[in-house]
């Protein structure tokens, strides 16, 4: 249901604008946004956080962070919260298809001028790296062990050695989910045991970077970032697993609901829905219960994922520069998932299921999750750019929480759908340009430079800069990508 939400609109501090509560609305909703920004967002995504804030046991505000744009039911860059021991509700479409999605950042000990043979590099990196919408090339896994990654997560890849042990303290929540293999249907377990170790398509990559210039000085030393080194970034999620995961549950959840004039009502729990597609049962459901638990198992496959992508990494590396190729893990952050986390509303403490679609977490440095090099700093914040501009490691803030349940931006953010980006763009004379800046690109799918091209997505530095105003995390350092693998 659609109605002119503009005459509810208002300006809410630096970089924020604020959507009035309103119709089914039963908090307001905020935007990371500033006037400028706000008129370039004509997708549906502003309407599509207007219905979330009618989910049932929905505390605090509705958030929509600065790279914020249309998504199946909630707008990708939608934060949520709802209340599960006062009726809150969960709902698939808050985290999205790809289960835990996320990022993970490395750094090597090197500097660009120490790299030699680029184009080799390259070729053995696109060689090394299954990328593409298959699973062809993914490590093979019998049951049993698909069933402790579901399980363990990123433990139990470092157990296959598709990662190492003290990679774990540099991945959220350990790179562990407390989940239940046993929820998830036999079609998804097909899907991921082909995946394990393959980027996938569409936004994920694989990038070697620069670090550009450092913007808190104090941070990037936590961190272990300095200008001038080399890092490299891996973004990529639960592959099949957890699309089959989503869409399993999704099916389910939406044939409980049927139409009523323009909204959407579940006789079964007295639920009335603005968007289908919102489909949500109480947490504490059979079905809440059952999802879920399916999505933190999908979340721990994403977190293995990620763990033996860079492992591949590594052993691409060391092929061509033996031992200056070992690289640390510094941080690995999810942006698709709901996460059970306290959070202190209006001057109660509350049990809340937070949803980030396409957000991730951006805690504060005395949070007791964070590891002891990150107190007094926050937490890094990792925020993919496109492939031929920069990227932004942000750290949280130095204490406490944020407004938004302590949580940040995830990337650019879209601005052009993918058929109007293969319309209006030419992917070849697009290599050509980045080439010529130095960015060399390998890509697997033809369509993909120019549904990722740089004109696609938000410029990354104006979402940086309005996640800094409204004071939900502060940059730290800024990387320049100059080689690519893409799916």
């Amino acid at each position: 249901m659609s109605v002119d939400w503009t005459g509810h609109l208002e300006a809410a501090g630096p970089g924020l604008h604020r959507i009035r509560k309103h119709g089914l609305m039963k908090t307001d909703a905020m935007i990371v946004a500033d006037k400028n920004h706000l008129s370039l967002s004509n997708d549906g995504s502003a309407q599509q956080m207007i219905n979330t804030a009618a989910l049932p046991g929905i505390v605090g505000d509705a958030w929509a962070m600065a790279d914020f744009h249309f998504g199946y039911g909630f707008p990708i860059g939608g934060v949520v919260a709802t209340d599960i021991e006062n009726g809150g509700v969960i709902s698939p479409g808050g985290v999205g298809f790809d289960i835990n999605c996320g990022v993970r950042l490395c750094a090597l000990d090197l500097e660009l001028s120490d790299l030699k043979d680029m184009k080799k590099l390259g070729r053995r990196l696109k060689g090394r790296i299954p990328a593409g919408p298959s699973g062809k090339g993914g490590v093979e896994v019998n049951r049993n062990q698909i069933d402790s990654l579901l399980s363990e997560g990123a433990k139990a890849a470092a157990e296959l050695g598709l990662g190492y042990d003290s990679d774990l303290h540099s991945i959220e929540s350990n790179g562990f989910l407390n989940g239940n293999q046993n929820r998830i249907s036999e079609r998804a377990i097909r899907r991921g045991e082909l995946a394990l170790g393959t980027l996938g398509s569409g936004n994920h990559f694989l990038e070697l970077q620069v670090v550009d210039s450092i913007l808190d000085e104090e941070a990037a030393r936590a961190f272990g970032l300095r200008e001038g080194q080399v890092t490299a970034m891996i973004h990529s999620g639960s592959r099949g697993l957890g699309h089959q995961v989503c869409s399993d549950h999704v099916e389910n959840l939406e044939r409980c609901y049927k139409r009523t004039g323009n909204q959407w009502y579940s006789e079964k729990w007295d639920i009335t829905l603005p968007d289908r597609q919102l489909a949500a049962a109480p947490f504490h459901s059979a079905e809440g219960s059952a999802y879920f638990d399916a999505m933190q198992a999908a979340g721990n496959f994403a977190f293995a994922n990620r763990s033996a992508l860079t492992q591949r990494l590594r052993d691409a590396l060391h092929a061509h520069l033996g031992s200056d190729g070992e690289l640390e893990v510094v941080y690995d952050v999810c942006h698709n998932i709901a996460k059970v986390e306290e959070h202190v509303i209006h001057g109660q403490s509350c049990t809340c299921a937070v949803h980030r679609k396409g957000a991730t977490r951006a805690l504060g440095g005395d949070h007791s999750e964070l590891g002891n090099r990150f107190s007094g700093i926050g937490q890094p914040v990792l925020v993919p750019g496109d492939m031929g501009t920069y990227s932004y490691v942000l750290a949280g803030p130095k204490s406490g929480s944020n407004a938004a349940f302590s949580s940040s931006c995830h990337g650019a953010g879209r601005q052009m759908s993918r058929s109007q980006a293969r319309r209006e763009i030419n992917g070849g004379k697009l290599q050509d340009e980045l080439a010529a800046k130095g960015i060399d690109i390998y890509a697997n799918t033809p369509n993909v430079l120019s549904e990722e091209a740089p004109d696609a997505y938000k410029d990354i530095d104006e979402v940086i800069r309005l996640t800094n105003d409204a004071g939900l995390a502060r940059p730290v350092a800024r990387m320049k990508p100059f080689c690519v693998i893409k799916g």
